[in-house]
Protein backbone atom coordinates (compact mmCIF):
# COMPACT_ATOMS: atom_id res chain seq x y z
CA UNK A 1 0.00 0.00 0.00
CA UNK A 2 1.82 3.45 -0.88
CA UNK A 3 0.57 6.94 0.55
CA UNK A 4 -1.11 7.71 -2.57
CA UNK A 5 -3.71 4.83 -1.33
CA UNK A 6 -3.68 5.77 2.56
CA UNK A 7 -4.73 9.22 0.99
CA UNK A 8 -7.36 7.86 -0.95
CA UNK A 9 -9.01 5.90 1.83
CA UNK A 10 -8.60 8.94 4.01
CA UNK A 11 -10.96 10.73 1.81
CA UNK A 12 -13.02 8.20 1.93
CA UNK A 13 -13.75 8.13 5.37
CA UNK A 14 -14.13 11.76 5.89
CA UNK A 15 -17.36 11.69 3.09
CA UNK A 16 -18.63 8.18 5.44
CA UNK A 17 -17.93 10.29 8.41
CA UNK A 18 -19.90 13.28 7.46
CA UNK A 19 -22.51 11.63 6.23
CA UNK A 20 -23.02 9.55 9.35
CA UNK A 21 -22.37 12.53 11.35
CA UNK A 22 -25.51 14.56 9.39
CA UNK A 23 -27.76 11.23 10.41
CA UNK A 24 -26.85 11.85 13.70
CA UNK A 25 -27.44 15.16 14.22
CA UNK A 26 -31.10 15.10 12.42
CA UNK A 27 -31.63 12.05 14.35
CA UNK A 28 -31.11 13.87 17.51
CA UNK A 29 -32.81 16.77 17.04
CA UNK A 30 -35.75 13.93 16.56
CA UNK A 31 -34.85 12.03 19.32
CA UNK A 32 -33.56 14.30 21.70
CA UNK A 33 -31.34 12.47 24.60
CA UNK A 34 -32.12 14.48 27.64
CA UNK A 35 -34.97 16.61 29.36
CA UNK A 36 -32.83 19.86 28.80
CA UNK A 37 -32.79 19.15 24.72
CA UNK A 38 -36.30 18.54 24.78
CA UNK A 39 -37.07 21.71 26.50
CA UNK A 40 -34.83 23.57 23.70
CA UNK A 41 -36.95 26.34 21.39
CA UNK A 42 -36.09 26.99 17.78
CA UNK A 43 -35.37 30.85 19.05
CA UNK A 44 -32.65 29.02 21.56
CA UNK A 45 -31.01 26.77 18.87
CA UNK A 46 -30.94 29.81 16.60
CA UNK A 47 -29.11 31.80 19.35
CA UNK A 48 -26.42 28.44 19.92
CA UNK A 49 -25.61 28.55 16.23
CA UNK A 50 -25.24 32.42 16.50
CA UNK A 51 -22.78 31.88 19.36
CA UNK A 52 -20.96 28.44 18.19
CA UNK A 53 -20.33 30.88 15.43
CA UNK A 54 -19.12 33.39 16.97
CA UNK A 55 -16.67 31.35 18.78
CA UNK A 56 -15.59 28.56 16.31
CA UNK A 57 -14.77 31.89 13.99
CA UNK A 58 -12.68 33.40 16.51
CA UNK A 59 -11.12 29.30 16.97
CA UNK A 60 -10.60 29.04 13.41
CA UNK A 61 -8.58 31.93 12.94
CA UNK A 62 -6.41 31.99 15.74
CA UNK A 63 -5.32 28.05 15.05
CA UNK A 64 -4.74 28.77 11.41
CA UNK A 65 -2.48 31.91 12.52
CA UNK A 66 -1.01 28.88 15.18
CA UNK A 67 -0.45 26.60 12.40
CA UNK A 68 1.02 29.00 10.40
CA UNK A 69 3.99 29.43 12.38
CA UNK A 70 4.72 26.13 13.46
CA UNK A 71 5.21 24.60 10.00
CA UNK A 72 8.00 26.91 9.30
CA UNK A 73 9.34 27.74 12.79
CA UNK A 74 12.03 24.65 12.42
CA UNK A 75 13.04 26.72 9.06
CA UNK A 76 13.32 29.71 9.68
CA UNK A 77 15.33 29.35 12.75
CA UNK A 78 17.67 26.66 10.91
CA UNK A 79 18.44 29.93 8.49
CA UNK A 80 18.78 31.95 11.39
CA UNK A 81 21.70 29.48 12.34
CA UNK A 82 20.71 29.21 16.18
CA UNK A 83 20.57 26.83 18.76
CA UNK A 84 16.99 25.62 17.94
CA UNK A 85 16.52 23.13 19.94
CA UNK A 86 17.20 25.62 22.83
CA UNK A 87 14.65 27.80 22.01
CA UNK A 88 11.75 25.20 21.79
CA UNK A 89 12.80 23.97 25.36
CA UNK A 90 12.66 27.51 26.31
CA UNK A 91 9.23 27.17 24.94
CA UNK A 92 8.17 24.59 27.30
CA UNK A 93 10.29 24.84 30.81
CA UNK A 94 8.23 28.50 30.23
CA UNK A 95 4.97 27.29 29.93
CA UNK A 96 5.72 24.52 32.97
CA UNK A 97 7.02 27.88 34.84
CA UNK A 98 4.24 30.29 33.94
CA UNK A 99 1.08 27.17 34.35
CA UNK A 100 0.35 27.00 37.43
CA UNK A 101 -0.51 30.97 37.65
CA UNK A 102 -1.75 32.24 34.45
CA UNK A 103 -5.11 30.58 35.51
CA UNK A 104 -5.68 32.80 38.65
CA UNK A 105 -5.02 35.88 36.31
CA UNK A 106 -7.61 34.48 33.91
CA UNK A 107 -10.11 33.77 36.37
CA UNK A 108 -9.71 36.89 38.26
CA UNK A 109 -9.24 39.48 35.47
CA UNK A 110 -11.35 38.05 32.63
CA UNK A 111 -11.25 35.47 30.10
CA UNK A 112 -12.19 37.76 27.46
CA UNK A 113 -8.99 40.47 28.79
CA UNK A 114 -7.21 36.64 28.51
CA UNK A 115 -7.77 36.11 25.24
CA UNK A 116 -6.94 39.85 24.27
CA UNK A 117 -3.61 39.83 26.45
CA UNK A 118 -2.72 36.24 24.05
CA UNK A 119 -3.36 37.95 20.55
CA UNK A 120 -1.19 40.84 21.64
CA UNK A 121 1.98 38.94 22.91
CA UNK A 122 0.65 36.63 19.81
CA UNK A 123 1.86 40.05 17.43
CA UNK A 124 5.01 40.25 19.72
CA UNK A 125 6.25 37.10 19.84
CA UNK A 126 5.85 37.15 15.69
CA UNK A 127 7.84 40.54 15.80
CA UNK A 128 10.29 39.27 17.47
CA UNK A 129 10.34 35.94 15.03
CA UNK A 130 11.81 39.07 12.59
CA UNK A 131 15.37 39.20 14.68
CA UNK A 132 18.00 36.66 14.36
CA UNK A 133 19.44 38.25 17.70
CA UNK A 134 19.31 34.92 19.87
CA UNK A 135 18.49 36.41 22.72
CA UNK A 136 15.25 38.15 21.16
CA UNK A 137 14.63 34.76 20.19
CA UNK A 138 15.09 33.38 23.70
CA UNK A 139 12.78 36.32 24.37
CA UNK A 140 9.94 35.33 22.05
CA UNK A 141 10.40 31.49 23.09
CA UNK A 142 9.49 32.92 26.79
CA UNK A 143 6.78 35.10 25.98
CA UNK A 144 5.48 32.34 23.41
CA UNK A 145 5.29 29.98 26.51
CA UNK A 146 2.95 32.21 28.40
CA UNK A 147 0.84 32.88 25.42
CA UNK A 148 0.61 28.61 24.56
CA UNK A 149 -0.85 28.75 27.84
CA UNK A 150 -3.31 31.57 27.48
CA UNK A 151 -4.46 29.91 23.93
CA UNK A 152 -5.50 26.16 25.41
CA UNK A 153 -7.50 27.84 28.79
CA UNK A 154 -8.56 31.68 27.93
CA UNK A 155 -10.49 30.39 24.86
CA UNK A 156 -11.87 27.14 26.54
CA UNK A 157 -12.56 28.73 29.49
CA UNK A 158 -14.40 31.99 28.26
CA UNK A 159 -17.00 29.46 25.96
CA UNK A 160 -17.86 26.86 28.83
CA UNK A 161 -18.66 29.23 30.85
CA UNK A 162 -20.55 31.60 28.63
CA UNK A 163 -22.62 28.59 27.25
CA UNK A 164 -23.93 27.87 30.85
CA UNK A 165 -24.69 31.79 31.35
CA UNK A 166 -26.69 31.93 28.44
CA UNK A 167 -28.52 28.38 29.54
CA UNK A 168 -27.63 26.21 26.91
CA UNK A 169 -28.04 22.54 27.67
CA UNK A 170 -24.85 21.06 28.62
CA UNK A 171 -25.51 18.06 25.77
CA UNK A 172 -24.38 21.12 23.39
CA UNK A 173 -20.78 21.58 24.72
CA UNK A 174 -19.87 18.67 22.65
CA UNK A 175 -21.10 19.46 19.33
CA UNK A 176 -18.94 22.59 19.87
CA UNK A 177 -15.40 20.72 20.78
CA UNK A 178 -16.42 18.71 17.99
CA UNK A 179 -16.88 21.66 15.97
CA UNK A 180 -13.26 22.66 16.88
CA UNK A 181 -11.65 19.72 16.65
CA UNK A 182 -12.55 19.72 13.02
CA UNK A 183 -11.38 23.37 12.14
CA UNK A 184 -8.21 22.18 13.89
CA UNK A 185 -7.14 19.81 11.64
CA UNK A 186 -8.57 21.79 8.47
CA UNK A 187 -7.22 24.59 9.08
CA UNK A 188 -3.75 22.90 9.87
CA UNK A 189 -4.08 21.44 5.96
CA UNK A 190 -4.85 25.07 5.03
CA UNK A 191 -1.92 26.84 6.34
CA UNK A 192 0.16 24.44 5.06
CA UNK A 193 -0.76 25.86 1.52
CA UNK A 194 -1.17 29.52 3.18
CA UNK A 195 2.40 29.31 4.74
CA UNK A 196 3.58 28.27 1.77
CA UNK A 197 2.33 31.07 -0.52
CA UNK A 198 3.21 34.07 2.01
CA UNK A 199 7.05 31.88 2.08
CA UNK A 200 7.48 32.37 -2.14
CA UNK A 201 6.14 35.65 -2.00
CA UNK A 202 8.00 37.15 1.51
CA UNK A 203 10.53 34.49 2.15
CA UNK A 204 10.93 32.45 5.65
CA UNK A 205 9.09 35.41 7.48
CA UNK A 206 6.28 35.90 5.57
CA UNK A 207 3.97 32.88 7.29
CA UNK A 208 4.79 34.92 10.60
CA UNK A 209 3.70 38.52 8.94
CA UNK A 210 0.61 36.15 7.77
CA UNK A 211 0.23 35.23 11.37
CA UNK A 212 0.60 38.98 12.69
CA UNK A 213 -2.47 40.04 10.05
CA UNK A 214 -4.62 36.97 11.51
CA UNK A 215 -4.55 37.52 14.81
CA UNK A 216 -4.73 41.43 14.55
CA UNK A 217 -8.18 39.76 12.95
CA UNK A 218 -8.91 36.97 15.64
CA UNK A 219 -8.29 40.18 18.30
CA UNK A 220 -11.03 42.84 16.63
CA UNK A 221 -13.47 39.67 16.75
CA UNK A 222 -12.54 39.07 20.77
CA UNK A 223 -13.45 42.51 21.56
CA UNK A 224 -16.94 42.12 20.92
CA UNK A 225 -17.32 39.52 22.97
CA UNK A 226 -18.82 39.59 26.19
CA UNK A 227 -16.87 39.56 29.22
CA UNK A 228 -16.92 36.80 31.86
CA UNK A 229 -15.23 35.84 35.36
CA UNK A 230 -14.34 32.76 37.52
CA UNK A 231 -16.10 33.14 40.89
CA UNK A 232 -16.23 36.86 42.18
CA UNK A 233 -13.80 37.86 39.61
CA UNK A 234 -15.53 41.25 38.47
CA UNK A 235 -15.45 42.03 42.73
CA UNK A 236 -13.83 45.59 43.69
CA UNK A 237 -11.12 43.41 46.17
CA UNK A 238 -8.28 43.15 43.41
CA UNK A 239 -5.38 42.73 46.00
CA UNK A 240 -2.81 40.40 45.52
CA UNK A 241 -4.02 38.02 48.44
CA UNK A 242 -7.55 37.38 46.48
CA UNK A 243 -5.03 36.47 43.69
CA UNK A 244 -3.06 34.11 45.73
CA UNK A 245 -6.33 32.77 47.41
CA UNK A 246 -7.74 31.69 43.91
CA UNK A 247 -4.23 30.65 42.92
CA UNK A 248 -4.31 28.32 46.42
CA UNK A 249 -8.46 27.31 45.46
CA UNK A 250 -7.41 26.27 42.70
CA UNK A 251 -4.74 24.19 43.60
CA UNK A 252 -6.48 22.57 45.95
CA UNK A 253 -9.62 21.94 44.01
CA UNK A 254 -7.48 20.12 41.40
CA UNK A 255 -5.27 17.44 44.22
CA UNK A 256 -8.89 17.53 46.38
CA UNK A 257 -11.00 16.41 43.66
CA UNK A 258 -9.86 12.36 42.61
CA UNK A 259 -12.18 13.15 39.48
CA UNK A 260 -10.27 16.33 38.35
CA UNK A 261 -6.98 15.23 39.25
CA UNK A 262 -7.45 12.42 36.66
CA UNK A 263 -8.75 14.11 34.06
CA UNK A 264 -5.39 16.28 34.59
CA UNK A 265 -3.17 13.92 34.84
CA UNK A 266 -4.79 12.30 31.33
CA UNK A 267 -4.78 15.41 29.40
CA UNK A 268 -0.86 16.15 30.47
CA UNK A 269 0.35 12.08 29.31
CA UNK A 270 -2.35 11.52 26.44
CA UNK A 271 -1.46 15.70 25.19
CA UNK A 272 2.72 14.96 26.34
CA UNK A 273 2.61 11.81 23.95
CA UNK A 274 1.07 13.35 21.36
CA UNK A 275 3.52 16.65 21.08
CA UNK A 276 6.63 13.99 21.50
CA UNK A 277 4.72 12.05 18.52
CA UNK A 278 5.24 15.24 16.38
CA UNK A 279 8.67 15.68 16.85
CA UNK A 280 9.32 12.04 15.68
CA UNK A 281 7.86 10.77 12.92
CA UNK A 282 10.17 13.09 10.54
CA UNK A 283 13.07 11.81 11.19
CA UNK A 284 11.54 8.21 11.84
CA UNK A 285 9.91 8.09 8.24
CA UNK A 286 13.27 9.29 6.97
CA UNK A 287 15.55 6.70 9.02
CA UNK A 288 13.04 4.27 7.00
CA UNK A 289 14.48 5.54 3.67
CA UNK A 290 11.27 5.55 1.78
CA UNK A 291 11.35 4.65 -1.89
CA UNK A 292 11.83 8.08 -3.94
CA UNK A 293 12.16 10.07 -0.63
CA UNK A 294 9.68 11.23 2.04
CA UNK A 295 6.98 13.70 0.20
CA UNK A 296 6.49 15.83 3.62
CA UNK A 297 4.13 17.54 2.69
CA UNK A 298 1.82 15.01 1.34
CA UNK A 299 2.32 13.28 4.78
CA UNK A 300 1.35 15.86 7.16
CA UNK A 301 -1.47 16.80 5.29
CA UNK A 302 -2.51 12.84 5.58
CA UNK A 303 -2.06 13.51 9.25
CA UNK A 304 -3.79 16.89 9.49
CA UNK A 305 -7.18 15.57 7.20
CA UNK A 306 -6.78 12.14 10.01
CA UNK A 307 -7.00 14.73 12.82
CA UNK A 308 -10.21 16.19 10.78
CA UNK A 309 -11.57 12.76 10.66
CA UNK A 310 -11.63 12.55 14.05
CA UNK A 311 -13.10 15.23 14.81
CA UNK A 312 -15.95 14.59 12.41
CA UNK A 313 -16.48 10.97 13.59
CA UNK A 314 -16.49 12.19 17.56
CA UNK A 315 -20.16 12.81 17.20
CA UNK A 316 -21.10 9.43 16.01
CA UNK A 317 -18.76 7.66 18.80
CA UNK A 318 -20.27 9.41 21.17
CA UNK A 319 -24.09 8.81 20.31
CA UNK A 320 -22.63 5.15 20.21
CA UNK A 321 -21.63 5.16 23.53
CA UNK A 322 -24.60 6.77 24.73
CA UNK A 323 -26.61 4.86 23.20
CA UNK A 324 -24.64 1.37 24.25
CA UNK A 325 -24.41 2.59 28.15
CA UNK A 326 -25.88 5.75 29.35
CA UNK A 327 -25.28 9.70 29.05
CA UNK A 328 -23.12 9.88 32.26
CA UNK A 329 -20.74 6.96 30.92
CA UNK A 330 -20.65 7.95 27.29
CA UNK A 331 -18.06 10.77 27.37
CA UNK A 332 -15.66 8.61 29.46
CA UNK A 333 -15.83 5.04 28.06
CA UNK A 334 -15.32 7.38 24.76
CA UNK A 335 -12.18 8.45 26.11
CA UNK A 336 -10.83 5.11 27.29
CA UNK A 337 -11.40 3.47 24.54
CA UNK A 338 -10.07 6.26 22.01
CA UNK A 339 -6.47 6.05 24.25
CA UNK A 340 -6.26 2.80 23.68
CA UNK A 341 -6.23 2.61 20.01
CA UNK A 342 -3.30 5.17 19.80
CA UNK A 343 -1.56 3.36 22.23
CA UNK A 344 -1.75 0.48 20.01
CA UNK A 345 -1.17 2.55 17.04
CA UNK A 346 2.04 3.59 19.32
CA UNK A 347 3.11 -0.12 19.35
CA UNK A 348 3.15 -0.40 15.56
CA UNK A 349 6.36 1.57 15.13
CA UNK A 350 8.01 0.56 18.45
CA UNK A 351 7.67 -2.85 16.51
CA UNK A 352 8.80 -1.99 13.32
CA UNK A 353 11.98 0.39 13.98
CA UNK A 354 13.14 -1.87 16.43
CA UNK A 355 13.45 -4.46 13.60
CA UNK A 356 10.72 -6.86 14.63
CA UNK A 357 9.15 -6.74 11.15
CA UNK A 358 12.21 -5.62 8.84
CA UNK A 359 12.87 -2.02 9.09
CA UNK A 360 13.13 -0.15 5.63
CA UNK A 361 10.92 -2.62 3.90
CA UNK A 362 7.67 -1.35 2.34
CA UNK A 363 5.45 -3.35 4.48
CA UNK A 364 7.03 -1.94 7.78
CA UNK A 365 7.09 1.68 5.92
CA UNK A 366 3.23 0.96 5.50
CA UNK A 367 2.13 0.14 8.34
CA UNK A 368 4.15 2.74 10.51
CA UNK A 369 2.26 4.81 7.98
CA UNK A 370 -0.90 3.32 8.85
CA UNK A 371 -0.13 3.71 12.55
CA UNK A 372 0.81 7.58 12.45
CA UNK A 373 -2.48 8.30 10.39
CA UNK A 374 -4.33 6.32 13.29
CA UNK A 375 -2.78 8.08 16.60
CA UNK A 376 -3.95 11.40 14.30
CA UNK A 377 -7.45 9.83 13.82
CA UNK A 378 -7.27 9.38 17.70
CA UNK A 379 -5.98 13.23 17.98
CA UNK A 380 -9.25 14.56 16.18
CA UNK A 381 -11.24 11.99 18.73
CA UNK A 382 -9.71 13.39 22.17
CA UNK A 383 -9.34 16.68 21.57
CA UNK A 384 -13.63 17.29 21.75
CA UNK A 385 -13.63 13.88 24.07
CA UNK A 386 -11.76 15.66 26.53
CA UNK A 387 -12.73 19.15 26.45
CA UNK A 388 -16.29 17.73 27.14
CA UNK A 389 -15.05 15.95 30.14
CA UNK A 390 -13.11 18.90 31.36
CA UNK A 391 -16.05 21.12 31.43
CA UNK A 392 -18.41 18.31 32.79
CA UNK A 393 -16.15 17.84 36.07
CA UNK A 394 -13.83 21.35 36.19
CA UNK A 395 -16.07 24.09 37.91
CA UNK A 396 -16.43 27.13 36.27
CA UNK A 397 -15.55 29.23 39.22
CA UNK A 398 -11.74 28.57 38.76
CA UNK A 399 -11.49 26.73 35.33
CA UNK A 400 -8.78 29.22 34.18
CA UNK A 401 -7.10 28.58 37.05
CA UNK A 402 -7.55 24.44 36.69
CA UNK A 403 -6.73 24.22 33.10
CA UNK A 404 -3.19 25.80 33.42
CA UNK A 405 -2.48 23.66 36.34
CA UNK A 406 -2.99 20.84 33.81
CA UNK A 407 -0.73 22.81 31.50
CA UNK A 408 2.38 22.12 34.42
CA UNK A 409 2.50 18.26 34.11
CA UNK A 410 2.36 18.09 30.43
CA UNK A 411 5.09 20.30 29.63
CA UNK A 412 7.20 18.55 32.02
CA UNK A 413 6.02 15.26 29.78
CA UNK A 414 6.85 17.25 26.26
CA UNK A 415 10.55 18.05 28.04
CA UNK A 416 10.92 14.91 28.56
CA UNK A 417 10.25 13.34 25.45
CA UNK A 418 11.94 15.99 23.96
CA UNK A 419 15.07 15.03 25.26
CA UNK A 420 13.92 11.44 24.72
CA UNK A 421 13.94 11.99 20.99
CA UNK A 422 17.61 13.63 20.81
CA UNK A 423 18.84 10.92 23.50
CA UNK A 424 17.03 7.44 23.14
CA UNK A 425 16.10 4.96 20.02
CA UNK A 426 13.41 5.56 18.52
CA UNK A 427 12.17 2.17 19.27
CA UNK A 428 12.13 3.37 23.11
CA UNK A 429 10.43 6.68 22.79
CA UNK A 430 7.64 5.02 21.29
CA UNK A 431 6.86 2.55 23.84
CA UNK A 432 6.91 5.24 25.74
CA UNK A 433 4.43 6.99 23.98
CA UNK A 434 2.39 3.92 24.12
CA UNK A 435 2.95 3.58 27.65
CA UNK A 436 1.48 7.21 28.05
CA UNK A 437 -1.49 6.54 26.28
CA UNK A 438 -1.91 3.41 28.05
CA UNK A 439 -1.77 4.70 31.35
CA UNK A 440 -4.05 7.70 29.74
CA UNK A 441 -6.38 4.69 28.80
CA UNK A 442 -6.71 3.14 32.43
CA UNK A 443 -7.34 6.26 33.99
CA UNK A 444 -10.13 7.02 31.84
CA UNK A 445 -11.77 3.34 33.13
CA UNK A 446 -11.32 3.88 36.30
CA UNK A 447 -13.71 7.12 36.08
CA UNK A 448 -16.47 5.06 34.05
CA UNK A 449 -19.38 4.72 36.49
CA UNK A 450 -17.48 6.49 39.67
CA UNK A 451 -18.99 8.87 41.40
CA UNK A 452 -18.97 12.68 40.94
CA UNK A 453 -17.22 14.05 44.80
CA UNK A 454 -18.53 17.69 43.53
CA UNK A 455 -21.68 18.87 42.14
CA UNK A 456 -21.53 20.18 38.31
CA UNK A 457 -20.65 24.19 38.85
CA UNK A 458 -23.79 26.20 38.30
CA UNK A 459 -22.04 29.66 37.25
CA UNK A 460 -24.95 31.95 37.49
CA UNK A 461 -24.61 33.23 40.58
CA UNK A 462 -20.87 33.43 41.10
CA UNK A 463 -20.54 35.95 38.12
CA UNK A 464 -20.80 39.45 38.84
CA UNK A 465 -20.73 40.94 35.20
Amino acid sequence: MNLLTFMSAILFVVLVGTSLLGRSSSSSKETPDNDKTKKSTPEQVVAFKAFQRQYLTVYAIIMLADWMQGTHMYTLYLSYGVNISALFLTGFFSGAVFAPFLGSLVDKYGRKRSCVVYCVLEVIINTLEHSTHFPTLLLGRVLGGISTNLLFSAFEAWMTTEHRKRKFPESWLSETFSSASVLNGSTAVFAGIVAQLLEDAFGQIGPFQGAIALTVLAMLLVLRWEENYGESGNDDDKDSSSLFLRFKDGWKTTVSDSLIFRIGLTQALSEGAMYTFVFMWVPTLLSMDPPGGLPTGCVFSSLMIAITIGGVLYPVLEKTMANLLDNNRASETSAALVYLVASTSMAIPAYCVGGGSGNGNDSCLDNVLFAFILVEMCVGLFLPVSGTLRSKYVPDSHSGAILNIFRLPLNAVVVGGTYATDHLDHKYVFMGVSACFFVAALLQFSMVGAKRAAAVVETSDKKKQ
